[in-house]
């Protein structure tokens, strides 16, 4: 069950007739209040939501389901007219895991939902641990670590982070990157992978330095970095 929260009556019915169409089920809400209400009564699978919305804007919307235990893992992708890099990286950071800025064509919207499934399917139960460095990561646990301080993060930021760790000394283009995690080929998006490590980078801190960008190519984990870390292109 997918739930959309879009005040815009024509957008929502376009998006609920795309996606009931590709064999969703789809749940629209106009108002961020019956949308907290349904959250509460059925927890949904994936979350669409608009950050310009009567009552509350959207970012609230977000932070108020990161901070519920039942909604925390939550896929959610942000749906919005802002399409600056910095209200990108707001939406990101404030835990999105993905921001699809508005308009927006069909057959993106279900390549990004699609690839927001995925991540609710079970691939494996193997309970792996990654350790580099400073930074330990298990996929079982979800959980990841810097010198034994737990950091928290988006799902795509931990794919991102996991990625690059079972990859050490690699380096891995955008293009690699953004179909690997994300789960869709889109080149024109690749910006969407800088602004994921931007967020990964700060929210590790010190330790964040071993994603190294490689100018031109893309992004190689070292977890002993000798240099500080290039400044995204």
């Amino acid at each position: 069950m997918i739930y959309l929260l879009e005040d815009d009556q024509n957008i929502r019915d376009f998006t609920i007739y795309a996606l009931e169409s590709a064999g969703y089920e789809i749940r629209g809400f106009a108002l961020p209040s019956a949308f907290r209400t349904a959250v509460d009564e059925h927890v949904p699978d994936v979350v669409l939501l608009d950050i310009m919305l009567p009552e509350e804007d959207g970012l609230s919307v977000l932070r108020w389901l990161r901070g519920n235990p039942a909604t925390k893992k939550l896929p959610i992708m942000m749906l919005s007219a802002r399409s600056t890099e910095y209200d990108k990286v707001l939406g990101l950071d404030s835990g999105a895991d993905d921001y699809l800025a508005k308009p927006f064509g069909v057959m993106e919207l279900l390549s990004r939902i699609r690839a927001l499934v995925r991540r609710i399917t079970p691939q494996q139960s193997d309970d792996e641990t990654l350790c580099c460095g400073q930074i330990h990561l298990n996929t079982a646990r979800h959980f990841v670590s810097v010198r034994d301080e737990e950091i928290v993060l988006t799902g795509k930021e931990f794919d991102l982070l996991a990625m690059l760790m079972r990859n050490q000394g690699i380096v891995l283009s955008r293009e690699r990157i953004l179909q690997s995690v994300w789960g869709y080929d889109y080149t024109g998006e690749s910006r969407t992978v800088d602004v994921h490590i931007r967020t990964l980078r700060s929210k590790l801190g010190d330790a964040g330095n071993a994603v190294e960008t490689v100018r031109g190519v893309g992004y190689r984990f070292q977890s002993t970095p000798t240099e500080p870390t290039e400044a995204t292109e």
